[in-house]
């Protein structure tokens, strides 16, 4: 069990991070990652899923992440242009120990994504997500994102965005 207190931490921490990438300040997003960031969107269901030996939709060490924002922040991805205005909702928050004095959130989530670079048209993405937190000068940050999309394993459309 952990504290209220790193409960409602935790909990502000993940509202904060949708709120920032819904309103695509990647800037402020990054930053909410350690160094050792790993950002896995992986292809299945399956929780046993290695990234090392199953494909995915995304899987960014801190580089590829940092390429990512770039991108997303030059108007030159085309597949963002314009950007696709998104809310997400978060709930089912549970937070446990992790190792080295960590914690591990998982949490429920719906994004709405209205796609409008094309044809409007409405996408609904629905997972479980996972994050990997730890306090650097004492503000929490991810060293790990885990996005487990109920239909991972079915085509799915554009995924240049920030999940």
């Amino acid at each position: 069990m952990v504290s209220d207190l790193d409960h409602k931490a935790v909990a502000e921490f993940l509202h904060l991070e949708a709120r920032l990438a819904d309103e695509a300040r990647y800037a402020d997003w990054l930053a909410l990652w350690t160094d050792e960031a790993v950002y896995w969107v992986p292809a299945t269901t399956d929780p046993a899923a290695d990234p090392e030996t199953r494909i995915s939709h995304i899987y960014d060490n801190r580089a590829r992440l940092e390429t990512r924002v770039k991108l997303l922040q030059t108007g030159h991805r085309y597949s963002q242009e314009p950007a696709s205005p998104m809310r997400r909702l978060i709930s089912n928050i549970e937070v446990e120990e992790g190792s080295a004095g960590g914690l591990i959130a998982g949490s429920n989530f719906v994004l709405a994504e209205l796609s409008i670079q094309a044809r409007p048209e409405m996408h609904w993405w629905v997972g479980r997500a996972t994050h990997h937190l730890r306090r650097v000068d004492g503000m929490l940050r991810m060293s790990l994102k885990k996005v487990v999309l109920i239909n991972a394993a079915e085509p799915l459309p554009n995924l240049s965005f920030l999940i």
